[in-house]
């Protein structure tokens, strides 16, 4: 689908991150859904791992390299997101309007995630 048809007001459809966000400008659907929702739920799979092994007292370093592989993960999908958010999000906002507000937002965010 083309940016204009996405754009379209006879579109009612939900708009992917490269085309402008919904009225409220809180909502966008990411390009690939489906990948994040089924990485976001192994993640979920691994957080119940380690629930089992501190439960059944497992070695504190088998623990630990556990939530280590669990940050990582985590830590892949807010790049996925964050890449889909300046490459679509952003960019739009600075075609359309000089994206100030934009870019000041996801510096703020990134200054979060460095944290």
């Amino acid at each position: 689908m083309s940016l204009s048809a996405v754009n379209s007001p006879h579109n009612t459809a939900r708009k992917p991150c490269h085309g402008e966000p919904e009225t409220d400008g809180k909502r966008v659907e990411q390009p690939e859904k489906k990948a994040l929702i089924n990485r976001l739920r192994r993640i979920e799979g691994q957080t119940g791992g380690v629930r089992t092994m501190v439960e059944t007292d497992r070695y504190c370093v088998d623990i630990l390299t556990q939530i280590s592989a669990i940050k990582s993960a985590l830590d892949g999908v807010a790049i996925e997101i964050l890449s889909n958010h300046a490459s679509g999000c952003v960019r739009n906002a600075i075609q359309n309007n000089g994206g100030e507000a934009e870019i000041n937002e996801l510096l703020g965010l990134m200054r979060k995630m460095i944290r």
